[in-house]
């Protein structure tokens, strides 16, 4: 059903749907909950911590092979280590200080991650990113510092429809040469789709509901 719904987005925006990435947010999962996935052929997923993170899928890249994870929700700087360490790119870049300890981690363990920028899309001071304002500034100094910055990921606001503001953050992107959108959840993935998502973060629609 989710493939299929994908599919529709796609072809109504005239794309391939073998161009959006389906993240797999497992947040709050247990790897009993996610094997299933992982059984049926699934390989890449999302997290928001890098604790919970690092408590299940060590053992669950062992048992199966080519999997991809992603972290998708905020990062500590001194965190940043860790974060290489365990994850195949990270969706939370927002501050220079963040940039710096990334950088810093990545030299140190010889490993270079892919990172989006996430942008406060809706200038909402409770939520992380960086505001509109200091995107271009906030690239230079990522590229600047060695980091693959692949695109832009926003988190809309709720309550409101958010296909204005997957259009700004496409329009933003095209600004600065990037191909890159993170953006998209299980409520609102096929807007994103239409929209322009290369990736879309979806958790309940594919999980459940959490009990």
């Amino acid at each position: 059903m989710m493939q299929g719904q994908m599919s529709k987005a796609a072809k109504i925006a005239q794309r391939k749907v073998e161009d959006v990435r389906l993240i797999a947010i497992s947040k709050t999962r247990s790897a009993d909950e996610i094997r299933p996935l992982l059984e049926a052929g699934h390989r890449l997923f999302g997290e928001n911590r890098v604790q919970e993170a690092a408590g299940k899928w060590p053992a669950l890249r062992d048992a199966f092979d080519g999997v991809k994870v992603h972290l998708v929700g905020q990062l500590q700087s001194n965190k940043a280590e860790d974060a290489v360490e365990l994850f195949d790119a990270i969706h939370s870049l927002d501050r220079p200080s963040l940039i710096k300890a990334l950088a810093k981690a990545m030299d140190k363990l010889d490993r270079r991650i892919p990172c989006f920028v996430q942008v406060n899309i809706g200038e909402e001071p409770q939520k992380g990113g960086c505001e509109i304002s200091d995107l271009s500034d906030l690239l230079r100094s990522a590229r600047s510092a060695g980091i693959e910055v692949p695109g832009l990921m926003c988190v809309p606001p709720s309550g409101v429809h958010p296909a204005p503001y997957f259009a700004l953050l496409a329009k933003l992107a095209k600004e600065n040469d990037l191909s890159g959108l993170s953006m998209g959840m299980s409520g609102d993935f096929e807007s994103a789709i239409k929209l322009g998502a290369t990736h879309v973060r979806v958790g309940t629609a594919l999980f459940g509901p959490r009990t």
